[in-house]
């Protein structure tokens, strides 16, 4: 079976086209059918990799130390002791 379709392309996609043709000095008809038969089955291939969402691991890391976060002394004295200042 052939099927004739009409493709509007992106500049940056027809320019790397342009230049497969030239190197491998094939129709483009023969580059882009060679480029969808590597690319299609790997796009279903990173379909399924990506179908399930990534998790961060959680990692306890005990209590906090300091009564209020936004008190940056009272941390600064808990990390360097009272010499810090």
């Amino acid at each position: 079976m052939c099927m004739r379709t009409t493709l509007t392309l992106d500049d940056d996609v027809a320019i790397l086209l342009n230049q497969a043709r030239t190197r491998q000095r094939r129709t483009l008809k023969e580059v882009v059918n060679e480029a969808l038969r590597r690319g299609l089955p790997q796009l279903d291939t990173a379909a399924r990799r990506i179908s399930r969402p990534y998790s961060t691991p959680t990692v306890s890391v005990g209590r906090c130390f300091v009564d209020d976060v936004d008190d940056v002394a009272a941390a600064l004295v808990l990390g360097e002791g009272e010499a810090f200042k």
